[in-house]
């Protein structure tokens, strides 16, 4: 493989042959929408770019053996990747203390209903917050995300159960209703 030619040449099993062109095709196609992934799952845009670029840099070396549409493959290995960090990362993370609340007026609601969604969503386990994301967000059926997760679906819906359970309960997510005494 010359990496300075630009392209790279793989003929795979039946005889068709894979190019540089295809990966950077597929990136520049998918890389937004796994990118949206990778943030929903770290929270942080820097990482996620971190996290994506380790994802895509890993699918590059396996392409040739990538058969069909590899979109599951790679976010498998996002997802995958993910896990591997936050496992080794774990107890690296640093508290900082939550900036007071500021009196909002009503023009911004919306955005801070999502505010208040994703603030409640960084508050699940990770896999629970793993699997809402590629349920809800990523439309993922329930087999696809075990098999994309390597659980079992049963796993993949008392994870789902659970994890709608906490953002019910959730107080950023609390509404305030008062009724009045009729």
């Amino acid at each position: 493989m010359d990496a300075l030619a630009g392209e790279r040449l793989i003929s795979d099993a039946g005889g068709a042959v894979s190019t540089r062109t295809d990966f950077d095709e597929f990136v520049a196609a998918r890389s937004s929408r796994l990118l949206r992934t990778a943030y929903l799952l770290t929270r942080d845009h820097a990482l996620a770019e971190d996290l994506l670029q380790t994802a895509l840099t890993k699918a590059w070396f396996s392409w040739s053996r990538i058969e069909g549409d590899p979109e599951p493959y790679v976010r498998k290995v996002l997802v995958n990747t993910f896990a591997s960090w936050w496992r080794r990362k774990w107890n690296s993370e640093h508290a900082y203390a939550e900036p007071p609340e500021v009196a909002r007026s009503g023009e911004h609601d919306e955005s801070d209903q999502r505010q208040d969604l994703w603030t409640a969503m960084g508050r699940l386990p990770r896999r629970q917050r793993a699997v809402i994301v590629l349920r809800f967000v990523e439309d993922l059926s329930e087999a696809e995300t075990a098999r994309l997760l390597g659980i079992s679906p049963g796993t993949v819906k008392s994870q789902t159960s659970r994890a709608l359970a906490h953002l019910r309960v959730d107080p950023a997510l609390a509404t305030e209703t008062t009724e009045e005494p009729s």
